[in-house]
């Protein structure tokens, strides 16, 4: 059975409100799932952001600027140009100015980069079972439309 969030914590005080609890909620789960994914990709040189920058490139299917690659990441980021500089020299992908404006660098992933990703990716859907796997696919829906709640509550409260 599940552990209740008061006693994971080891707290002896019950959370002030049910916002603070669902806030730690959301905290613990975030940083469980950063925990899980990171030791997967890591078993392929990865970190999790390196992973996704690669999953963009390929998803995408055309070469992109930092900037582009940057509104596409799952985590924010604040230096993809370092991120981008780490896969260049792991040959995992590679730069190209354009010809139009040589101001503009695009990013591409190269063979090796599509090879490292692809074997990474293979090992997802066993991982996503194991983490959410006891949902079922109503219950996965619900929580999906309840995480993009947050994520509007979240948006509005920047404006």
């Amino acid at each position: 059975m599940a552990m209740k969030l008061q006693q994971e914590l080891k707290r002896s005080v019950p959370f002030a409100s049910l916002q603070q609890e669902t806030l730690v909620n959301l905290l613990r789960i975030g940083d469980q799932l950063d925990n899980r994914l990171s030791r997967l990709f890591r078993e392929h040189g990865l970190t999790l952001s390196r992973f996704n920058v690669l999953r963009i490139l390929i998803l995408a299917d055309r070469p992109l600027t930092c900037g582009e690659i940057g509104e596409r990441m799952i985590q924010v980021v604040p230096a993809i140009t370092s991120l981008v500089d780490h896969l260049e020299k792991q040959a995992l992908v590679e730069r190209q100015r354009c010809k139009q404006d040589r101001r503009v660098v695009h990013v591409r992933i190269t063979k090796s980069g599509r090879k490292l990703a692809d074997a990474a990716m293979q090992h997802l859907p066993k991982t996503e079972n194991k983490l959410l796997g006891k949902l079922s696919q109503t219950q996965l829906k619900s929580l999906n439309g309840l995480l993009d709640k947050v994520r509007e509550s979240i948006a509005a409260s920047d404006e």
